[in-house]
């Protein structure tokens, strides 16, 4: 079986056998979700001496794949590859003492004795239904943000038992933890942007409902349509990173801006494949100011927080998961004590129900609200923004120092393999398990 006991060795010391760990995740994709995958392998990477690591990549959405050919992307097909070996050995029928599964948890299945989820949330003010069911079958879930935190342990339903008929109120009954996503270092590479305009923003999200990119950019252009001097650098894509998506993109952002044919802002497309290291040197474009986002919500919101690290001011609404890192102790001047300030420019927003185009069964509940941005408020923080420079980018550069020194990968890493360490089949019939789940499947 795949756990095994303490074995002892010469001397007083112990020989802990490594624990058979499965990752089920998108480690492969261009994607949050693959972001999230590729920071659990590396944080168990950290502890290899205790797991014994194996992969099952998955699909997501209509993401892009990795084109990287480094070390690490030879390190997870090599796990890749010993995970397929594996399989073949025992018949199909693997036996592993944990399951980590990176997924939204309409996916999550118990895999081994020990099972833990892991997911963005939800950028919604509730989770549906089917994920309480999920939530409650894992031993754990870990999650990136107080908000995604929140919202499972307050979101309930009333049901009825299948079997005995009686009422039942459906909530979360396990541990919810919060573990962030580490700050990443690159070099700075010359992107040869063609940008004719010297104050730029920037705004990065796949054009969809979620992410309001139609009214961050038709806003932006409202406020500086008589500017010349004012830009905005659109990274985006609809499904995928091809030739005809790009097609798509450009038909789209073109239809947009007819309304207004005597603008005078400028407006770029960026479309395509963009490593890490050609992202985070966007973030860090001389001619690229600041980020902004009229966000719906974020489970966390990644290029955030990638241009928040980075250093670049940032402009969006103060709800959902990006608030975990847009604030930053600051001493008050009267009373010389540290309070957690807002860090960013912020957007007034409403709560409102999803609309009904928005909604994605089992995943986006109908009723369920996210946040609306004001246009008028949007408009006031562009203004504020390009006048008073100087205020929000020292505001950034704090942030910035706040940011490299609480959320560092070494931190982050320990912080998630000690929510492992607490759940381990160490104490269970983990040979039981397996025997009952094989008896399911195959008798």
């Amino acid at each position: 079986m795949g756990n095994t006991p303490r074995l002892p060795t010469v001397g007083n010391e112990e020989t802990i056998m490594k624990q058979k760990v499965i990752v089920r995740a998108p480690v492969l994709t261009r994607s949050g979700y693959g972001e999230h995958g590729r920071f659990v392998l590396r944080a168990l990477r950290t502890v290899e001496e205790q797991y014994d690591i194996y992969v099952h990549p998955v699909g997501w959405g209509k993401t892009g794949w990795l084109a990287e050919d480094d070390e690490e992307r030879k390190w997870m097909d090599g796990l890749i590859q010993k995970t397929a070996i594996y399989q073949h050995q025992m018949q199909g029928r693997p036996q592993y003492d944990m399951s980590i599964q990176v997924t939204i948890p309409n996916e999550w299945t118990p895999l081994a004795p020990v099972n833990i989820g892991v997911t963005a949330g939800i950028e919604t003010n509730r989770v549906a239904p089917v994920w309480l069911e999920k939530v409650n079958h894992m031993d754990k879930v870990i999650t990136v943000s107080e908000h995604s935190r929140q919202v499972f342990l307050t979101s309930a339903y009333d049901g009825t038992d299948r079997n005995t008929g009686q009422p039942i109120k459906l909530q979360c009954n396990k541990d919810i933890e919060v573990v962030h996503y580490p700050v990443k270092q690159f070099e700075n590479v010359d992107l040869n942007l063609d940008l004719e305009t010297d104050f730029n923003f920037l705004a990065v999200a796949q054009w969809g409902p979620r992410k309001n990119l139609e009214n961050t950019i038709r806003w932006f252009v409202e406020e500086f349509i008589d500017n010349p001097d004012a830009g905005l650098v659109v990274k985006t894509f609809g499904k995928g990173n091809s030739l005809l998506d790009r097609e798509d993109m450009t038909k789209m952002l073109g239809n947009l801006l007819k309304q207004y044919e005597n603008r005078q802002c400028k407006i770029y497309l960026l479309h395509g494949e963009f490593s890490d290291q050609e992202m985070h040197s966007l973030y860090n474009h001389s001619k690229i100011k600041a980020l902004v986002s009229l966000t719906h919500g974020e489970g966390f919101g990644l290029p955030l927080f990638e241009a928040a690290y980075s250093g670049m001011p940032i402009i969006a609404p103060e709800w959902s998961g990006h608030v975990d890192f847009l604030f930053a102790p600051k001493k008050d001047k009267k009373t010389g004590k540290e309070k957690m300030k807002a860090h960013f420019g912020r957007v007034n927003y409403d709560l409102h129900p999803i609309p009904d185009h928005a909604v994605w069964d089992g995943v986006l509940e109908k009723g369920s609200m996210w946040a609306y941005s004001q246009p008028g408020s949007y408009k006031m923080k562009l203004r504020e923004m390009y006048k008073d420079y100087g205020r929000f980018k020292k505001q950034a550069k704090d942030l910035k120092k706040w940011l490299l020194k609480n959320f560092n990968e070494e931190k982050q890493y320990k912080e998630f393999t000690e929510c492992l360490k607490e759940h381990t089949p160490e104490s269970l019939d983990v040979q039981g398990w397996f025997d009952q789940l094989n008896e399911e499947k195959y008798d």
